[in-house]
């Protein structure tokens, strides 16, 4: 076998782990609503089934993230972009981190106190958007594969929603620090509200690190 195809065949299969792992990660964020509504309507039941299914979750990304490590570390100097890939994996990672983070403090909410204060519909908008920019980065993620030169044009996509996500928990979180009167319900709802924010900017992270990768395919 020429070593240019033996490149090809590992580039393929490292790629092939970070499909499978972003997978994981959309497929984890489409559960946020699920919690929420489980939540406000005190389904307690939904709600611990979605929590461990995140958290199983998030032990696989992680797994999948050493499995490639490892598989880099034995292939050597083979695919020259290597550290661009465990960026890439790294980032996403902490997307479902950040992930399980928010859905572990929502767990700890009473979905009256979000009803109550008339919140429940803001933070609903702001999961929707954490949604979508999770599904935008499986796009991006599967684009390389395909077409690395379309990656880098589906980035764009990641930048702007992540703005709409930062104006938009700007908005909840004034409206917390306005509404709430109890300190545990504020310092929960930020927290929640804080890692959403976060894994919005680690999907950005893991976009822009996808970009560099892009180049060198």
């Amino acid at each position: 076998m020429f070593s240019g195809e033996a490149e090809v065949l590992v580039r393929r299969k490292t790629l092939a782990i970070l499909q499978d792992e972003v997978k994981l990660v959309v497929d984890t964020a489409r559960k946020l609503p699920t919690i929420y509504s489980a939540l406000l309507s005190n389904d307690s039941k939904t709600l611990n089934i979605a929590i461990n299914d995140i958290e199983t979750a998030d032990r696989e990304v992680e797994a999948l993230r050493r499995a490639l490590t490892r598989e880099l570390a034995e292939i050597g100097a083979m695919v020259m972009s290597r550290e661009d890939v465990l960026r890439v994996a790294y980032a996403i990672e902490s997307v479902i981190h950040f992930i399980n983070g928010a859905a572990f403090r929502a767990s700890q909410i009473s979905g009256k106190v979000m009803q109550n204060l008339n919140l429940s519909d803001e933070i609903k908008e702001l999961i929707d958007m954490a949604v979508g920019i999770a599904q935008k980065l499986g796009e991006v993620v599967r684009s390389l594969i395909i077409n690395p030169t379309q990656s880098i044009e589906l980035v764009n996509n990641v930048g702007e929603l992540e703005r709409q996500i930062d104006v938009k928990y700007r908005t909840v979180f004034t409206k917390v620090l306005n509404r709430v009167n109890s300190i545990k319900d504020a310092i929960l709802l930020m927290d929640m509200i804080e890692r959403i924010e976060n894994m919005s900017d680690e999907c950005l992270r893991a976009s822009d690190s996808i970009t560099i990768l892009a180049l060198s395919l």
